[in-house]
């Protein structure tokens, strides 16, 4: 006689409760404790509760995974001497860029250099490229060629190469999505986790370009005049993301932990303090500001130290050493790259958070700052270029 499996239809029978408890916004709870469906939007929870929620419920990872779900790239041991990375990244018209405010070629090199940057904060050495494209059937060929042009010139400078992808037909708009790998010596391999109480806070190159460079396209900001407009435009269009200094960085066994500066800033100081349990004051004063980020701050009537703290999108690298190790770092960098260094701050002890300073000692609490960049919890101030 036909016996039902009980053990196959009590999960059925689970299912089932579990989506009608879904379709009236009722909570569920998983194997693990977490809310599998809940009425909470992901506007509420934003994007780094977002990533945070789904590495819960994948739980742990894998052998081989050396790092995983919550830095710039994944670390994958796959038995060789050096590890490989992997890291994607997303651009999607109306979000991050406007076709009619950017050339294809100009895409295409913003697109591979935002993901270069991600290997060159971890020390490593890009290498291959896929590239998935959704585009509506209307888009022109040379679009096309344009963009590729543009990734294969920002690819060959990093010393990577295309090497696959996909294609897909889109409703809307359009979007461009790069999975980069590399590989990194374990030994210079730098991470967010490891900044140590006490050590200086530093950065290279200058911060709040980019933002300036955005505020030129949203503002239509015209009585700026060259070569400022045009060196804005470019650190925000086409940014040249700090590769040799990160393998010069994570070559010199002086780094104790690092990042790129692409959400802003007070909020990748977060990610650095949040991954290390530390804490961190940064000094006004001392963040390097160009005077181009200067000018159009100015005309647009705000504060150029506001777009360095917050901006996001600048692809300089932030990082954290000892003290005496810190005029070391400060000097090599520069010799052997070109690029300055700039202490701006110190890490401090877990319970006393992250803020600001000003020269008058008074500080600001980074949560009371405008916002780095989150995807669905920020307010349309949209990297739109």
């Amino acid at each position: 006689m036909w016996k039902p499996d009980l053990q196959r239809y009590g999960c059925l029978n689970l299912l089932r409760s579990c989506f009608r408890l879904f379709r009236r916004g009722t909570k569920c709870f998983g194997h693990n404790g977490m809310k599998v469906f809940d009425s909470m939007k992901i506007s509420e929870l934003g994007e780094f509760g977002l990533i945070g929620r789904i590495a819960r419920f994948l739980g742990s990872p894998p052998a081989g995974v050396v790092v995983g779900i919550g830095d710039d790239v994944a670390v994958l041991d796959t038995g060789g001497p050096s590890y490989l990375l992997a890291t994607c990244d997303i651009q999607v018209e109306g979000v991050h860029f406007r076709r009619d405010a950017i050339s294809p070629q100009q895409l295409g090199k913003k697109v591979a250099a935002i993901n270069v940057s991600d290997i060159a904060a971890m020390g490593g050495v890009p290498r291959w490229a896929l590239v998935s494209l959704v585009l509506p059937p209307d888009t022109d060929v040379t679009f096309v060629d344009g963009l590729y042009a543009g990734l294969e010139e920002q690819l060959r400078w990093a010393g990577a190469s295309v090497v696959g992808g996909n294609c897909s037909r889109a409703a809307g708009e359009m979007v461009i999505d790069l999975c980069l790998l590399g590989t990194v010596d374990p030994k210079c391999m730098m991470l967010r986790k490891g900044a140590k109480e006490g050590d200086l806070i530093m950065v290279t190159g200058t911060l709040g370009d980019a933002r300036a460079g955005l505020e030129i396209i949203l503002r239509q900001v015209s009585r700026i005049r060259e070569p400022v407009r045009g060196l804005l435009l470019e650190r925000h269009l086409t940014p040249r993301p700090r590769l040799r200094e990160g393998q010069f960085l994570g070559a010199s066994g002086k780094v104790h932990a690092m990042a790129d500066v692409s959400d802003g800033l007070m909020s990748d100081i977060g990610h650095i303090c949040r991954a290390g349990g530390v804490g961190a004051e940064i000094w006004r004063e001392k963040v390097p500001v160009g005077e181009s980020c200067a000018v159009v701050a100015r005309a647009c009537g705000v504060e150029a130290i506001s777009w360095a703290l917050t901006g996001g999108e600048d692809y300089e690298l932030l990082f954290t050493v000892d003290p005496k190790d810190a005029p070391w770092v400060e000097e090599s960098v520069t010799r052997e790259t070109g690029t300055p260094c700039t202490v701006v701050g110190r890490i401090l002890p877990h319970g006393e958070g992250i803020r600001a300073v000003g020269a008058d000692g008074r500080f600001v609490n980074h949560t009371t700052l405008a916002p780095g960049w989150d995807h669905f919890a920020t307010p349309e101030r949209s990297h739109e270029s």
